[in-house]
C-alpha cells in the first residue's frame, strides 16, 4: 500500500533501551490474554494478531528498567487497553451504536473500586475480566493518592471514547485545541504516565501531584505520545478505519493543506511539547521541591518519574518504528539504529533531527514569503542547523518593544446580540469612586510600589463598568457594582504585577505578594486584616461584599479560583525572566487563568446553587463549552491588545506573538491563523450547546429545572462573549491614540533600548541561524496582500467601528 506521506524527522533526545525481561513479558501476556478470553473466540484478536502487535516489545522499550514482575504486569495493562480500543471500535464505533457503547462503558468503573478489598461484579466480557484482574494485582502496591488518580485516568480513557463515537456519527473533525484536550483523555497517555510511577517505583508525593509542574509534565508527555502515534497511525486510522480523531487530519482540515504538510506541522508541535517538558523539568521542578519542602526521597521519586517518562518517549518511538500495527517506512532520519542494550548507556539516537523535508506547508498562510530567510539558511546547512535547535532558540529570541503599529483586527463573526444593563451609567461613576476609596487610583509614591499605576482619567478610559454591563445585562445595580469592581481589581492587578515584579525580575516578591492574598479572603466570615496596600485593601473590600452571603464551601471555591488566576501571573513572570515565548498549548491553557475566565464562569456557577449536580460541570461537554468560550474571549483580548503588549509593554504573552513564533511567520499571517482558530472554537461552542448538551441532559437524567438552568448558562456565556467583544471595541485602552495618552508618545525609550540590547545578546544565535524573518519583523506592513487577508483591516477602516 502506498504511504500517504513521508515520515518527518523526529526529535528524539534520549536513547531507546530494551528491558532484559522482554521474552518473559511476551510469554506471560500471551497466556494472560488467552485466560481473559481476548484471543480466539473473541471476534477481535487471535494469537497471530497479538504476536504481530508485540505489546511486550512496546513495554520493554518504554519501561527498560522495570523488574520482570512489573514488566509483565504493565504489559498486561497494555494488552488490555489495546484490546479495549479494538473491541470498542468493532462493537460500537463501526456500528455507530452509542447507546450500547455507553452501557458497556458504564459498567467498567465497577471493576475499579476505591477499596481494593471490595467485591466486584462477575465479568461479562474479556474487557471486564481483564480490568478486574489487573486492578486486583496493581493497586495494593500503590498509595491512595495514586489509586484515585489512576482510576480517574482510566475512567477518562474509557468514557471519552463516547466523544470519538459522537464525532464519527456526526462526521465531525475537531478543531486543534479541542483535539489536544480530548486526545489526552481518549488516547490514554496520562494513564500511561501513572503506570510509569508503578513500574519505576516512583510514586509522586501527594503534596505535589496536583501542582502545575507535575500537571504540565504529564500533559506535555501525553501530547507528545499522542501526536507521535497520530503520525504513525494515520494510514490505518484515517484511510482504513475512517477515524476522525487524528492530529494530522485535524490540521489538514484546519490549515487546508496537504497530508505531508500537516504531518510536518504535527511533528513541529510534538517537538514543541517535548521542549516544554524539558523546560518544566529544569526551571519549575527545583523551585517546586524547595517551596513544598520535599525530602530527598521524594525528590528522587519525582526525578525517577521524569526519567521514566523520557524512557517512554524514546521507547515508544522505537516501537512505532518496528510494530506491524503502524506505517513506519519511508522516513528521513525517522528511526534509530536500534535500541541501546541495558547497561550500555548510549550517546543518543544517531543524528540531530534536521529540518522536515516536506517544503513550506505554512505557505497556506504566506504573505510576502514569510519565514523564508531561516528556511534558506537551514537548507544550506548553516550554523545551528536542525529544526528543534532553531525552534528552542527562537522561543528565547524575541526582542521586546518592537514597533508594530496599530493592531490588525479580523471581522469578528460573533452571532450573539449585545444587551447592556440599564444600570450602566451609575455603575461607571460608582466603580471610579470605589477605586479611589480603596487606593487603586492613589498618586505615585516612592514607598508604595505600583502607586500611580492608574488615575481617574485612565479608569474612565478603561470603562470596566461597560464590560460588566455586557457580561451581566440582567444584574441588579448592586450586582453590577460588584462585577465592575472585580473587573477593576483583576485588570489593575494584571497591570501591577509586570510593572512591579516583571521589570525587576522579582519572582520571589511576586510569590510573597500572592502568599498574603488569602489573608484578605477569609472563609469563616471574620474581618480581613487592615492593609495600606491598594492590592490588598481593594481585594478585602470586594471579597467582603461578594462572599458575605455565600456558604463556606462556595467561599472556598471562589478563593481557589482567585488563587489560580494570581498563580498564573507568576507563570507569566517566569517566562518573562527567561525571555521565552510560550509553547502554544501551554499558552492557550494558561491564558484562561491569566485572563480571569475561570473566575468569571465560577461566579456564574455559584449562582446556580445545587440544582445542577457538580459532576455535570466536570463532564467533558461542559468543560468543552466553557473552554471554547473562554478561548474565544481570550483571543479577542490578544488581538486588540497586541500593540499595547508587544510594542509598549515588551510582553511575551499574546496568542498572535505565540503563533508568529511557532509558525515563524509575520504579524498579519498570525492574525489570520488566530482568526481561524478562534472561530473554530466558536463553532465548537455552538456545536456543544446544540448537539452535546441535550445528550448530557439525558445521560444524567436532569430535572426540568436543571435543564432550564443550564440552557440559561449557555445564554450567560453568549452574553459574556458579546460583552467582551463590545468592551474591547468601545473602551479607550488599546488604540494607538489611547496608548500614546496612557504611556506617553515617547514611551520609556531608555528602558526599551536596554531591553532590546539585553535581548540582542541572548538572540545572537537565533539571528545567526537566520530567523530574522519571523517574529522579529520590524514593523507591520501598511496592508497585508496575501492569501486570506481581505478581512484584515487596521482599526477604523471597517472591521472595527471608528471612534
Amino acid at each position: 500500500m502506498t504511504q500517504p506521506f513521508e515520515l518527518p524527522s523526529f526529535y528524539v533526545p534520549h536513547p531507546a533501551r530494551l528491558n532484559p525481561h522482554l521474552e518473559e513479558a511476551r510469554a506471560h501476556s500471551s497466556v494472560w490474554a488467552r485466560e481473559m478470553g481476548m484471543l480466539e473466540g473473541s471476534g477481535i484478536w487471535d494469537q497471530a494478531d497479538l504476536d504481530a502487535h508485540d505489546y511486550g516489545l512496546l513495554c520493554a522499550y518504554t519501561h527498560p528498567d522495570a523488574s520482570a514482575e512489573a514488566l509483565s504486569l504493565v504489559t498486561d495493562w497494555y494488552v488490555w487497553v489495546f484490546f479495549f480500543d479494538d473491541h470498542f471500535l468493532d462493537m460500537y464505533k463501526r456500528t455507530n451504536d452509542r447507546v450500547a457503547g455507553k452501557a458497556h462503558l458504564d459498567r467498567l468503573p465497577l471493576f475499579m473500586p476505591a477499596d481494593p478489598a471490595a467485591p466486584v461484579p462477575e465479568p461479562e466480557n474479556p474487557v471486564e475480566a481483564g480490568l478486574a484482574d489487573l486492578w486486583r494485582r496493581t493497586v495494593p502496591a500503590m498509595g491512595e493518592d495514586w489509586r484515585i488518580r489512576f482510576a480517574q485516568s482510566t475512567r477518562n480513557l474509557l468514557d471519552e471514547s463516547l466523544w470519538e463515537l459522537a464525532n464519527i456519527d456526526a462526521g465531525r473533525v475537531a478543531n486543534p485545541v479541542e483535539y489536544i484536550e480530548m486526545r489526552r483523555k481518549v488516547g490514554g497517555a496520562p494513564w500511561s504516565a501513572q503506570l510509569v510511577e508503578y513500574a519505576a517505583g516512583a510514586e509522586v508525593p501527594k503534596e505535589v501531584s496536583g501542582s502545575r509542574a507535575l500537571r504540565v509534565l504529564m500533559d506535555a508527555f501525553s501530547d507528545a505520545v499522542h501526536l507521535r502515534n497520530d503520525i504513525f497511525s494515520y494510514q490505518r486510522e484515517v484511510e482504513d478505519e475512517g477515524e476522525l480523531s487524528n492530529g494530522i487530519l485535524v490540521l489538514e482540515r484546519f490549515l487546508e493543506c496537504s497530508t505531508q504538510e500537516a504531518a510536518e506541522a504535527v511533528n513541529d508541535l510534538l517537538t514543541s511539547r517535548l521542549q516544554q517538558f524539558e523546560n518544566t523539568v529544569f526551571t519549575e521542578l527545583p523551585v517546586l521541591f524547595e517551596e513544598f519542602g520535599i525530602d530527598p526521597a521524594g525528590r528522587a521519586r519525582v526525578t525517577a518519574y521524569v526519567k521514566g517518562l523520557q524512557d517512554w518517549q524514546s521507547g515508544g518511538h522505537e516501537w512505532h518504528m518496528r510494530s506491524s500495527r503502524y506505517m513506519n517506512g519511508g522516513g528521513t532520519a525517522a528511526g534509530s539504529a536500534g535500541a541501546v542494550p541495558p547497561g550500555t548507556g548510549g550517546a543518543g539516537l544517531p543524528g540531530l533531527p534536521g529540518l522536515s523535508g516536506a517544503g513550506n506547508w505554512w505557505d497556506q498562510y504566506a504573505i510576502n514569503g514569510i519565514g523564508t530567510s531561516a528556511l534558506d539558511i537551514l537548507r544550506k546547512g548553516g550554523a545551528n542547523a536542525g529544526a528543534p535547535a532553531v525552534r528552542r532558540a527562537r522561543a528565547h529570541g524575541h526582542v521586546p518593544f518592537q514597533p508594530v503599529g496599530p493592531s490588525w483586527l479580523p471581522e469578528f463573526r460573533l452571532p450573539f446580540a449585545l444587551t447592556l444593563s440599564p444600570h450602566l451609567d451609575g455603575a461607571r461613576e460608582r466603580v471610579v469612586e470605589w477605586a479611589q476609596r480603596v487606593g487603586l487610583l492613589d498618586a505615585a509614591h516612592p514607598d508604595v510600589p505600583g502607586s500611580g499605576l492608574w488615575d481617574a482619567e485612565s479608569m474612565r478610559d478603561y470603562d470596566l463598568a461597560l464590560c460588566a454591563a455586557g457580561l451581566h445585562p440582567d444584574a441588579t445595580a448592586e450586582q453590577l457594582d460588584i462585577a465592575s469592581a472585580w473587573l477593576a481589581w483583576g485588570t489593575w492587578a494584571d497591570d501591577y504585577y509586570p510593572v512591579v515584579f516583571g521589570r525587576t525580575r522579582d519572582l520571589a516578591g511576586a510569590k510573597a505578594a500572592n502568599a498574603r492574598l488569602p489573608l484578605f479572603m477569609p472563609l469563616d466570615g471574620t474581618p480581613a486584616p487592615e492593609s495600606a496596600h491598594p492590592l490588598e485593601r481593594s481585594l478585602a473590600d470586594i471579597w467582603e461584599r461578594t462572599a458575605g452571603p455565600m456558604s463556606v464551601e462556595a467561599r472556598g471555591r471562589l478563593r481557589e479560583a482567585i488563587e489560580v488566576m494570581t498563580a498564573s501571573w507568576i507563570w507569566e513572570l517566569a517566562n518573562q525572566i527567561q525571555n521565552r515565548v510560550p509553547d502554544p498549548v501551554d499558552y492557550l491553557e494558561m491564558r484562561r487563568s491569566t485572563f480571569g475566565s475561570e473566575l468569571t464562569t465560577l461566579l456564574a456557577r455559584l449562582g446556580h446553587g445545587r440544582t445542577v449536580p457538580e459532576e455535570v460541570y466536570r463532564h467533558g461537554s461542559m468543560r468543552a463549552l466553557e473552554n471554547s468560550a473562554m478561548d474565544y474571549g481570550c483571543m479577542i483580548n490578544d488581538l486588540f491588545s497586541y500593540q499595547k503588549e508587544v510594542e509598549y509593554e515588551g510582553e511575551l504573552h499574546n496568542i498572535v506573538l505565540v503563533v508568529q513564533n511557532f509558525f515563524d511567520c509575520d504579524y498579519p499571517s498570525a492574525v489570520r491563523i488566530v482568526d481561524d482558530l478562534m472561530h473554530s472554537r466558536l463553532e465548537q461552542f455552538q456545536h456543544v450547546a446544540q448537539k452535546e448538551l441535550p445528550v448530557l441532559y439525558e445521560d444524567f437524567g436532569l430535572t426540568a429545572d436543571a435543564r432550564e438552568l443550564l440552557d440559561g448558562y449557555v445564554v450567560e456565556l453568549e452574553n459574556w462573549l458579546a460583552g467582551v467583544l463590545n468592551w474591547h471595541r468601545e473602551c479607550r485602552r488599546y488604540r494607538t491614540a489611547d496608548l500614546e495618552r496612557h504611556f506617553g508618545a515617547g514611551r520609556d525609550l531608555a528602558g526599551a533600548v536596554l531591553a532590546r540590547a539585553s535581548a540582542a545578546v541572548e538572540t545572537a544565535a537565533v539571528e545567526t541561524a537566520g530567523t530574522a524573518g519571523g517574529a522579529g519583523t520590524a514593523a507591520v506592513p501598511t496592508g497585508p496582500t496575501g492569501l486570506g487577508t481581505t478581512s484584515l483591516r487596521p482599526p477604523g477602516t471597517g472591521a472595527v467601528p471608528a471612534h
